[in-house]
């Protein structure tokens, strides 16, 4: 609950730097690019904090509701088969972009057009949420091939 509430107020300085650009182009005639680049830098954030709570209530948008069957085997299937569409996803996400971001820590990657030293934080925000869903979807896995709720 707390991961949720924290992630929720990143909304507000998320709106205020989208805000700001307008009276900061028409009026100081500067900083767009940066409130522009921080509010990238906390959208991706809180997206990364969003997917993984969607994940972890099963409120992700869907094609059909999100019932529980009321046969458990087919529960399981449901859980196995979201496993199997996640995880090896996640896995080669992790191995192709492990190099690309483990070099942009190095470099303390810069925003291209403002030239903040953050861009590399957008990265790592990837790699966590890939991690985040893996291990959730593993820990379901689990927990459903041993018969737990």
């Amino acid at each position: 609950m707390r991961l949720r509430t924290l992630a929720s107020l990143l909304v507000i300085p998320l709106a205020l730097l989208l805000f700001a650009q307008w009276p900061l182009r028409e009026w100081l005639q500067a900083y767009t690019r940066k409130a522009n680049d921080m509010a990238q830098l906390i959208f991706a954030v809180y997206v990364t904090l969003a997917v993984y709570a969607a994940s972890r209530t099963n409120s992700h948008i869907a094609l059909e509701a999100n019932q529980s069957p009321s046969d458990k085997s087919q529960a399981h299937w449901k859980i196995y088969l979201q496993w199997l569409c996640v995880v090896p996803w996640a896995a080669f996400m992790l191995w192709s972009w492990y190099g690309d971001v483990l070099r942009s820590v190095r470099g303390l990657e810069r925003f291209p057009d403002s030239n903040l030293p953050a861009y590399f934080i957008i990265k790592i925000a990837l790699l966590l949420m890939l991690l985040l869903l893996a291990a959730h979807y593993t820990r379901r896995a689990w927990r459903a091939l041993r018969g737990q709720p």
